[in-house]
C-alpha cells in the first residue's frame, strides 16, 4: 500500500535535481504550532461572541494577536524561518484579525443596522485581505533600513484591537447599544478598513527589544510583570487605553516618516549615509 503521507520533494535551485525531506528539524515546527494557537484563539472568540460573552471573546483576539507577535519573533531567533510559515501566518492573521473582528462586531452591534452594518463589516475583512497581500509584496521589496520602523498603513493586529474600541467602551461603560450606536460603530469600522489599506505611515515597533541594556533589565522586568497584572486586572480599560493612544500616535508617526524620508533624499543627493532610523 502505497504511503499515505510521503515525504515532500523539492528541486534545488543550483543543480535542478530533485531531492526529498524526511525529517524537519523541531525549530522550524514550533513557530508553526504557535501560529496554529494564535488560529484557535482567533476561532474561539467566534464561539464565545455567539454565546454573548465577549469579554472573553475580546481576550481570544488579544491572545491571538500576543501569539502572532512571538510566532515571528521565535522564527527569527531560532533560524526556523520558511516559506509554508509565512504562508500559514498570513492566513490565520486573515482570520483572526479580519474575519473574527467584523463577525464579533456584527454579532455584538452591527445587526441593530443591518446593511449598513454588514457592508461595513465587508469593507473591513476585505480591506485585511488586500493589506494582508500588500504586506507579502512588499517583504520582497528592497527598502532602506530606517523604513523598516515603519508599516505602511495600520497592521492586520493593531487593526483588529483596534475596530473592538466600541466593545471596550460598551464593557466600561456599560451602556445598551442601540441603532445609533450601530450606526456609528459601523461608520469608525470603516475608518479601521480605510487605515489598513491606506498608505499612511504607522509605527511598527519591530526594533523594540532587540537588544536591552544590562542595567535596564531588571526595571522593564519588574514593567513587564505589572502590565500583565494591570491587563488582567482592567482589561477593558487597558485595550482602551492603549488603543487611544496608538490612534493619537499616528500623526506623529506619519510626521517623524516623511521627515527620515527627506533627510534620507538630502543625504542620498549630497552622497552621504542615510539616516539609521527612528520613531515615532
Amino acid at each position: 500500500m502505497d504511503d499515505l503521507f510521503p515525504p515532500v520533494e523539492h528541486q534545488s535551485v543550483k543543480t535542478g535535481h530533485r531531492f526529498r525531506l524526511r525529517s524537519v528539524p523541531f525549530r522550524v515546527v514550533l513557530p508553526n504550532l504557535v501560529t496554529l494557537l494564535a488560529l484557535c484563539a482567533g476561532l474561539t472568540g467566534i464561539r464565545m461572541g455567539l454565546e454573548g460573552r465577549f469579554e472573553w471573546a475580546v481576550g481570544a483576539v488579544a491572545l491571538a494577536a500576543v501569539l502572532d507577535a512571538v510566532d515571528g519573533r521565535m522564527a527569527r531567533w531560532l533560524k526556523g524561518t520558511s516559506r509554508f510559515g509565512a504562508e500559514l501566518d498570513s492566513l490565520a492573521d486573515f482570520v483572526n484579525f479580519g474575519v473574527v473582528p467584523g463577525l464579533l462586531l456584527h454579532i455584538w452591534v452591527l445587526k441593530l443596522a443591518p446593511s449598513f452594518g454588514w457592508l461595513a463589516v465587508l469593507a473591513y475583512v476585505i480591506a485585511a485581505v488586500l493589506r494582508l497581500a500588500r504586506f507579502n509584496v512588499m517583504l520582497e521589496t528592497p527598502k532602506p533600513a530606517w523604513q523598516q520602523n515603519f508599516f505602511v498603513g495600520m497592521p492586520a493586529p493593531a487593526g483588529a484591537l483596534s475596530a473592538l474600541l466600541p466593545l471596550y467602551l460598551q464593557q466600561i461603560f456599560a451602556f445598551a447599544p442601540d441603532r445609533g450606536i450601530a450606526v456609528l460603530v459601523a461608520f469608525y469600522l470603516v475608518f479601521v478598513a480605510f487605515m489598513m489599506v491606506s498608505t499612511i505611515p504607522t509605527w511598527s515597533g519591530k526594533k523594540l527589544g532587540v537588544r536591552i541594556p544590562r542595567e535596564q533589565i531588571i526595571p522593564l522586568s519588574v514593567g513587564f510583570v505589572l502590565c500583565i497584572a494591570a491587563l488582567v486586572s482592567f482589561p477593558f480599560e487597558i485595550l482602551a487605553a492603549v488603543t487611544l493612544v496608538y490612534l493619537s500616535l499616528i500623526p506623529f508617526g506619519w510626521r517623524r516618516f516623511h521627515a527620515l524620508a527627506a533627510a534620507d533624499a538630502r543625504t542620498t543627493a549630497a552622497g552621504a549615509t542615510p539616516p539609521a532610523g527612528g520613531t515615532a
